[in-house]
């Protein structure tokens, strides 16, 4: 859809597209209330803007409507509002090696457990060895570090998926 049609639409519907480029309902409330914008720069700048003053809540919030990396059978499943989006992003999984499909897994699954959430990356243009090498690098970060980074990620990713909503 355009920017002009993205402004026009009835608030219920505009939420819905927005919460497909990011699953935080405040960053969607918010952003939803500045409608409408006269360029797609103004629009990702305060997408932006707001992102970045969330609460960690928030972020978190965020963070869990996203599949695990590799996860296919999830992200049909639970993520079909994004699921052609995210296996797009997620195209360099689909090659992967069973092995590195395992170690993604099993990363995922310590990644969790340590900072109690999935691990996000913007996964777009990137092999599974690369998000593998990322997510290993990323276990030996403090809890603090790591929410910065996967906050930074997920803002990546927010991006992208606003720019994809808007299709000139």
């Amino acid at each position: 859809m355009t920017l002009p049609e993205l402004n026009q639409l009835p608030i219920p519907q505009l939420k819905e597209a927005l919460f497909t480029c990011c699953g935080s309902t405040t960053w969607v409330n918010e952003l939803a209330n500045l409608f409408p914008f006269e360029t797609k720069e103004s629009l990702f700048e305060q997408a932006e803007v707001i992102w970045f003053s969330l609460a960690e809540s928030d972020w978190r919030e965020a963070f869990g409507h996203h599949p695990k990396i590799g996860d296919i059978n999830s992200l049909r499943e639970k993520y079909a509002s994004t699921a052609s989006w995210a296996e797009g992003e997620q195209a360099g999984v689909s090659t992967a090696s069973v092995s590195v499909l395992e170690m993604l897994a099993e990363g995922n699954q310590f990644y969790e457990e340590k900072f109690g959430y999935i691990f996000i990356v913007c996964a777009t243009g990137k092999s599974a060895e690369e998000m593998l090498n990322r997510l290993e690098s990323r276990l030996l970060n403090s809890p603090e570090d790591e929410l910065q980074i996967a906050m930074q990620e997920q803002n990546k990713i927010t991006k992208l998926r606003l720019e994809k909503l808007l299709v000139s």
